[in-house]
């Protein structure tokens, strides 16, 4: 080899470093964190089961009453049940959870 063809080579790794560092930089500080929160979501999607309190996309809250492959049935109130894809579940409540205002 001769010493310009090296020396060429070593150029283009320099140049081409603050790329991959940027790469690196962004997996670790955007990418991998967001695998992260959608593993974590499907799984609690998955364990969703009848009587779950859940939290939907659009803020409502209310109790789960069927479960079905891609949607669930969630009672908004007393008698009012809406069918929701299950994807849109933003969080599930424990069952035992009551708000501070609710107790009698």
């Amino acid at each position: 080899m001769s010493p310009t063809a090296d020396g060429g080579m070593t150029t283009a790794l320099v140049q081409f470093l603050p790329f991959i560092l940027i790469f690196v930089l962004f997996y670790f500080l955007l990418i991998r964190p967001q695998q992260k929160r959608a593993k974590e979501h499907r799984e609690m999607i998955a364990s969703l089961k009848r009587g779950d309190q859940v939290v939907l996309s659009n803020g409502m809250v209310g109790k789960v009453t069927r479960v079905e492959d891609a949607e669930a049935m969630v009672e908004i109130a007393q008698g009012v049940n809406v069918s929701v894809v299950k994807a849109m579940i933003s969080e599930v409540r424990n069952r035992t959870a009551v708000a501070a205002n609710d107790r009698k």
